[in-house]
């Protein structure tokens, strides 16, 4: 169920955190998050919630500029989206969104020093609210294990269409994979030029073993060369996990 985001090759740091709300994203780039947007929701038809995790195998992969980029796309179509920075080492959402992170979030929250709705940034477009990472915590792995996020989670499906949690690389810690039993699965993101097969296969492999759910793979960073494109490209892994990724143009 993946779909590849087109990038142009040699960007820096802040052109990879570029959302769906800054000026000249081109339009191919636009309909391949339209794309995987409703190929989440097919896949989403079949859990018990829609509440899922986007990590990566390894760091400096795109994860949390595609998981921001998933709600901007959800929230457009009028479902009430919630997008948590559950990356409780090295937080970016606060920073692309463009939100102050410095003294209350899911830590703040967790920690039961703040409530949900102190620490919630309501509507930062329609549709969307998010919840930052807030101080960083000498224990996130056991915050995100805790029976107070379980409860959380819960509580925020009931509320929300949609709950998207940005949570570390699978293959660094194993903060995503004690979250695989409270939520209906996890999107792997890769790069291309940069993610290894022996590392997607890794990342897969912890996530069968924690009894996750993978709902599919997004591919970013995709470098394509004039003209329609389109192919079949398939990854086979040795549990015979298969996927078809679809590619949109080079943005121009």
């Amino acid at each position: 169920m993946p779909v590849m985001e087109s990038r142009r090759g040699g960007a820096n740091q802040r052109t990879r955190r570029k959302t769906l709300l800054d000026g000249n994203i081109a339009f191919q780039v636009t309909e391949a998050y339209k794309n995987l947007r409703t190929n989440l929701t097919f896949a989403l038809s079949t859990k018990s919630n829609r509440i899922f995790a986007v990590s990566s195998s390894l760091a400096s992969e795109g994860k949390s500029t595609v998981a921001a980029n998933i709600a901007i796309t959800l929230a457009q179509t009028d479902s009430k989206v919630l997008l948590m920075d559950c990356d409780l080492r090295k937080p970016v959402q606060h920073k692309i969104f463009k939100i102050k992170n410095n003294t209350k979030g899911l830590s703040t929250l967790m920690g039961g020093i703040h409530s949900f709705k102190e620490v919630v940034n309501e509507k930062v477009i329609p549709n969307l609210d998010v919840v930052t990472c807030g101080p960083i915590p000498p224990n996130p792995s056991e915050m995100l294990a805790s029976d107070n996020m379980k409860v959380l989670l819960e509580e925020l499906g009931r509320y929300y269409d949609y709950v998207i949690l940005d949570t570390p690389p699978i293959n660094i810690v194993t903060d995503a994979l004690t979250l695989a039993s409270n939520i209906a699965g996890i999107l792997l993101i890769a790069k291309q030029g940069q993610s290894t097969y022996d590392a997607l296969g890794e990342a897969i492999e912890s996530i069968k073993l924690a009894n996750g759910s993978l709902l599919g793979v997004v591919v970013s960073n995709v470098q394509v060369t004039g003209g329609k494109y389109n192919y079949r490209y398939k990854y086979k892994y040795k549990y015979n996990y298969s996927y078809g990724v679809q590619s949109a143009p080079k943005e121009e």
